[in-house]
């Protein structure tokens, strides 16, 4: 029976998010009142029977540490298989790898110890609730050496400026990968490729004193290899940015959208709290907000996101913004487009106030 083995390459996303990744990588990034940004890749994994799944992480890893823990919430505490958190190996004076290469190099024997014969390889930037085994049924239909999963945009972002683009032919195969702007077929950085196939080409490219697998062992040479395209045509979002992150936390106030993410099964999965229920005041006036557990809220709270444990107080007025687990927010403060990462404590009659395609964001742990 053929199956296949998990790997979230963390390697070349860039801390993109400013204050938010000042203490944290970009997977670690809380999203939408109680998730991380990499519980869509690990859940989507899991969720196509993916038992076995491997963490390429260099810098800023204890708080993605802390909230993978051991697998149990995606149901990877298991004898065989299960989590691999995998920090790169500096011991050995024989290696010349670097870039993720440097991973791909000194965790060969996690690929070559998993019986799976193929390897889908994503990075945390792209969300969305996708079944994988439809991807993986097609890659072995067409007998392609590598499938990538591509999504069509109707309305270009600034977040899309980055993202590939892939040219391909009626039946799917690709004969091109740009940046070509007018292309809306955008690769999601997702793939699956044969085992076999990506072990030689990561001795290929270090060989070669290549830094980034993908481009070097896969974009370079197109013209030797049966690469498939799949398109995905679900509810999406490219998240590298601090707008895009905010901007894509907003949309899912939108009811459809939220349950185009969220309300389709199998269900985005993350780390598992044991808060009480929100709570709301006699003065408390929300509307159109998204809160997790734990909330305390006696001000006033409209548009906007609210994770757990966050406490605002009476003749407070949050905006159309984003808090982090266990802020508090005292009274008469007033709060608009902005962003408070965890652990921020805001004192009485401050505000402040950014923009939508630019909001004010607090590091966390900040007394302001």
């Amino acid at each position: 029976m053929n199956t296949m083995m998990g790997l979230i390459n963390l390697e070349h996303e860039h801390h993109f998010f400013h204050e938010l990744t000042y203490f944290r990588n970009g997977a670690s990034v809380p999203f939408a009142g109680r998730y991380r940004l990499i519980d869509f890749a690990l859940s989507n994994m899991v969720n196509s029977n993916i038992e076995e799944v491997a963490v390429f992480t260099r810098s800023k890893y204890r708080s993605l540490m802390d909230h993978l823990g051991t697998g149990e919430n995606w149901e990877l505490d298991r004898r065989n298989g299960g989590l691999f958190i995998l920090p790169p190996d500096w011991n050995d004076p024989s290696d010349i790898s670097k870039g993720d290469l440097q991973f791909f190099h000194n965790n060969r024997d996690y690929f070559e110890r998993g019986k799976s014969s193929y390897v889908l390889i994503s990075g945390s930037l792209f969300l969305a609730n996708m079944d994988y085994k439809d991807v993986f049924a097609y890659h072995i239909e067409r007998k392609a050496d590598v499938t990538l999963i591509s999504t069509r945009i109707e309305t270009e972002q600034p977040e899309h400026e980055r993202c590939l683009r892939i040219e391909a032919d009626d039946l799917g195969w690709v004969k091109d990968i740009t940046n070509v702007r007018s292309n809306p077929l955008l690769y999601t950085g997702i793939y699956i490729i044969n085992k076999d196939l990506l072990m030689s080409l990561i001795d290929h490219c270090i060989a070669h004193h290549k830094d980034n697998f993908f481009n070097h062992g896969i974009k370079d040479i197109l013209a030797d290899l049966k690469i498939q395209t799949f398109e995905y045509k679900g509810y999406s979002a490219f998240i590298n940015s601090v707008e895009s992150y905010y901007r894509h936390n907003m949309n899912l106030l939108s009811e459809e959208n939220y349950k185009a993410l969220f309300y389709k099964k199998p269900f985005v999965r993350t780390k598992v709290g044991s808060s009480p229920p929100a709570t709301y005041r006699s003065s408390a006036n929300v509307k159109k907000t998204l809160l997790a557990n734990g909330c305390v809220i006696d001000g006033n709270v409209e548009g906007s996101i609210l994770f757990r444990g966050v406490t605002i107080k009476e003749g407070a007025t949050i905006k159309d913004s984003i808090i982090m687990q266990r802020c508090t927010i005292e009274p008469g403060v007033y709060l608009e487009n902005v962003i408070l990462d965890k652990d921020v404590h805001v004192k009485a009659n401050q505000k402040f106030i950014g923009s939508k395609d630019k909001p004010y964001v607090i590091a966390k742990r900040k007394e302001m």
